[in-house]
């Protein structure tokens, strides 16, 4: 089993930052993928940004975040970050880290195990 716990979202406005981290533990951390992904009101869960958990590969974005979200890792901590700027409203959403298998299962959503989500609302 891991575990997985988000922090850091809130109420921000349109065109400022936030930060989340994802505090992971349970089993060997190395074996997997992990990332982020997000749900909008009445949208499907769409993928974010992540990587494999040993860095390899590099990292992996969703389309609509390329260029304004970066995904890092801190693997002393076991725990991952998703640093969130020029938001928009349309990033209003429910965030929720995710491990799974390989990078493509997560890029896939063939996901293991979530996060309970952590709220991000951009207000204009």
């Amino acid at each position: 089993q891991v575990q997985l716990a988000e922090f850091g979202g809130g109420s921000v406005q349109a065109g400022g930052s936030l930060r989340l981290s994802c505090v992971a533990s349970g089993k060997d951390l190395s074996v997997y993928a992990m990332g982020w992904f997000r749900r909008a009101p009445g949208q499907e869960r769409e993928f974010v940004a992540g990587a494999a958990w040993h860095g390899g590969g590099g990292n992996y974005y969703g389309d609509s975040v390329k260029g304004r979200f970066t995904y890092s890792r801190d693997t002393s901590k076991n725990t991952i970050f998703l640093q969130m700027n020029d938001l928009k409203s349309d990033d209003t959403a429910v965030y929720f880290c995710a491990a799974t298998g390989t990078i493509a299962d997560l890029r896939r959503a063939q996901v293991d195990y979530w996060g309970q989500g952590t709220q991000v609302t951009v207000t204009s």
